[in-house]
């Protein structure tokens, strides 16, 4: 069995990603947070370390090449995903992690507090009522709701040019159907996670 350590070295090499000595230690100690405080708090479901570094770091990180712009916002961020891995490999980017849940925003404080991370800002609300007084040039989302239901969320909060980047599973061709996305400038990428063999797509909708 191939350890957690090797698998994020190897994966991010894999997905042409820099891993610094400090970016390591700060994903390693991210995760001994994530694994204390989800016996707790019942974060994630996804529980060994192996299983952490495929479908959140490497998963997070496999949409490192679409974002676009330096203020990005991370919508229904959960325990953090992907908001954080990205936070913490690309810190020129300043990054907004939004979510309802009290418990999962804590959580994301104490990261951002513990690992010493200043571009992230957490934020409690529901994604239907933040208006933040700005727009952001990249807004993410990973398997909140589906695409139609995610870009109305979205549209008042995206910088024109803008992209709105949502992480799906396998290729949702009933969601790209939807009414509301006719005439929208959209890609599917399919993306391809080292270590993890489930089907994952990137969803782009371009504003320019």
């Amino acid at each position: 069995m191939i350890r957690p350590i090797d698998l994020l070295t190897s994966g991010t090499a894999a997905l042409d990603i820099e891993l610094t000595a400090p970016v390591q230690d700060l994903m390693l100690r991210f995760l001994d947070l994530l694994t204390r405080w989800n016996r707790a708090y019942n974060l994630t479901a996804i529980r060994d370390l192996s299983g952490m570094v495929t479908h959140h770091l490497l998963d997070s990180l496999s949409i490192c090449a679409y974002l676009y712009g330096n203020d990005v916002l991370d919508l229904g961020t959960g325990a953090g995903i992907p908001g954080l891995p990205l936070a913490m490999v690309m810190p020129q980017h300043e990054l907004w992690l939004v979510d309802s849940s009290a418990k999962r925003v804590r959580f994301v404080r104490q990261v951002v507090l513990e690992l010493g991370l200043p571009n992230v800002h957490p934020v409690q609300e529901r994604i239907q009522t933040y208006r933040p007084g700005r727009n952001f040039s990249t807004i993410v989302s990973r398997a909140v709701a589906s695409i139609d239901q995610v870009h109305h969320w979205a549209v008042p909060l995206l910088a024109s040019p803008g992209r709105l980047l949502l992480m799906k599973g396998r290729f949702p061709a009933n969601e790209l159907e939807a009414p509301g996305l006719r005439g929208l400038d959209i890609s599917v990428h399919r993306l391809h996670v080292p270590h993890l063999a489930a089907e994952r797509h990137l969803i782009e909708i371009r504003r320019d």
